[in-house]
């Protein structure tokens, strides 16, 4: 999971990208990148750690333009450690290109053979990204005609790109002297928004952005989502174009973004993340009463701050008291996408503090949006405890995590998630719980898609069902053994 956004101004475009990265720094703490063009030449800043600490008065002078595009960064692929693999990645041929991606290709192995073999490419990481804007650069140049690169050029490039990359992929691309492109996999498996507004002048101004609340803070109007498989460019005056470059395989985005990634006052694909969370909270509310004595059920209280829309409805279903127990710091990052079990097991008592008169001598109902390791659930019972609860339930409004995520969520080993092999009763007894309640698959898949035309989720951390069907049994043991966390 990555945070990425383009932009195409009319006045400096800088402050825009840091601005726009700001509001998507929830989506990648390790790193983050800003890249603008200035007529034929780029100009870019990359550094680790997040976007207020990265960028000095000198890097913002310094990426000058009025076209630029940013990135924040949550390892999936290669390392979260190496400053090598912080995006944006930059080639030189043809006209000179900036990429950022946010997703996972599942066929690297095979695309860096291809890469040095037949196409004479060097790769300096083991990044993806490198991967993709290496394969994007090739079928730019074979796609070359004349002088001058045109639009159907660029589409055609894509289409290429998409025939040959396997995965979840929504990227952005600065084109030196040209524009912006931006595309998305056929699958639409990773969100991308396209925004628009006028300036005091009447010029057309435009984004496109991993979620849409950048949209709303920026004041642009949502034009659509960039639909799967396609491909849309828009030239540094502004001008944009559009085309389907391969059929749309499915619309099926990731469910993940709705439990946790995405912030609830975004809008994913024409689906509300809170209006969402607030249906997992009903539809959970089923689950508990099947579960357990209302009697037994002092307080209901979420584990902030993504929970809170399904907890506050479910106490309302509930009708039972809702209390805020728990206390963030909001200036230790967010403890799914710390890199390295010690560092989020640590981050857990630093993020969270319990408030003692809330839970002494109670039986308490945590609520959280997910159990993923169970590090973070079983140091928030333990908190419980502390503090004086006397009963300690916990009902996650996801279902239970029981396979990898391979397309960029970083959960690709099965031995990492508590409920892999472990029966309920199992994962209560790891977590300290008197009592687990995990939501359903119908019910996530109900909740996300009530009111909506899609039909289709990937939901393959939940079901073990990857949705573009190229994902197999020995990838999967290859990415078990490679993977470090």
């Amino acid at each position: 999971m990555c945070g990425i956004v383009g932009h195409v101004s009319t006045s400096p475009v800088n402050q825009q990208v840091y601005d726009s990265l700001l509001l998507l720094q929830h989506r990648g703490q390790d790193s983050t990148g800003i890249a603008t063009a200035e007529g034929k030449f780029l100009h870019m800043v990359k550094a680790k750690g997040q976007v207020r600490e990265a960028y000095r008065t000198r890097d913002m002078r310094s990426l000058a333009g009025n076209v630029g595009l940013g990135h924040v960064r949550y390892a999936t692929s290669g390392s979260a450690k190496r400053e090598d693999e912080v995006q944006p990645f930059y080639v030189n041929a043809p006209y000179g290109l900036v990429l950022v991606h946010n997703g996972n290709l599942t066929n690297t192995r095979e695309l860096t053979d291809e890469l040095f073999r037949i196409d004479r490419r060097h790769l300096n990481s083991s990044s993806d990204t490198e991967i993709l804007l290496n394969v994007l650069a090739n079928a730019l140049q074979d796609s070359i005609h004349g002088s001058e690169l045109t639009t159907d050029e660029i589409f055609d490039a894509v289409a290429t790109l998409h025939n040959r990359v396997e995965g979840s992929y929504a990227a952005i691309t600065l084109i030196a002297g040209y524009g912006l492109l931006a595309f998305r996999d056929p699958y639409g498996i990773r969100p991308l928004v396209l925004g628009r507004r006028v300036d005091e002048n009447g010029r057309e101004e435009w984004v496109v952005a991993s979620e849409s609340l950048v949209l709303d803070s920026g004041g642009y109007d949502i034009v659509r989502d960039v639909r799967p498989g396609e491909a849309i460019f828009i030239s540094y005056a502004g001008e944009m174009s559009s085309k389907q470059v391969v059929e749309t395989k499915a619309l099926a985005p990731c469910s993940f973004e709705y439990v946790y990634l995405a912030r609830p006052d975004s809008v994913l694909d024409g689906i509300s993340v809170y209006d969402t969370r607030l249906r997992m909270g009903e539809k959970l509310a089923r689950r508990v009463v099947e579960e357990i004595s209302l009697d037994e059920i002092d307080v209901v209280m979420p584990i902030p701050d993504s929970a809170r829309p399904a907890a506050m409805q479910l106490a309302q279903v509930l009708n039972a008291p809702y209390r805020e127990g728990f206390y963030k710091n909001r200036y230790i990052g967010r403890t799914f996408i710390m890199p390295g079990q010690k560092v989020r097991k640590k981050s857990v008592r630093q993020k969270l503090n319990a408030l003692p008169r809330e839970f002494a001598g109670k039986n308490v109902l945590l609520i959280d949006d997910s159990i993923v390791r169970g590090t973070t659930s079983k140091e928030i019972v333990e908190m419980a405890r502390a503090a004086g609860a006397k009963k300690v339930f916990f009902a996650s409004a996801a279902p239970p995590v029981r396979y990898p995520h391979v397309y960029g969520i970083n959960m690709p080993t099965r031995g990492e998630l508590i409920a892999s092999g472990r029966t309920i009763e199992e994962v209560s007894s790891v977590i300290g719980a008197d009592k687990v309640i995990f939501s359903t698959v119908e019910d996530l898949f109900e909740s996300i898609t009530a009111g909506s035309d899609i039909t289709q989720l990937d939901m393959s951390c939940f079901t073990g069902e990857c949705v573009t069907g190229t994902v197999t049994p020995e990838y999967l043991a290859w990415l078990e053994t490679n993977h470090t966390s």
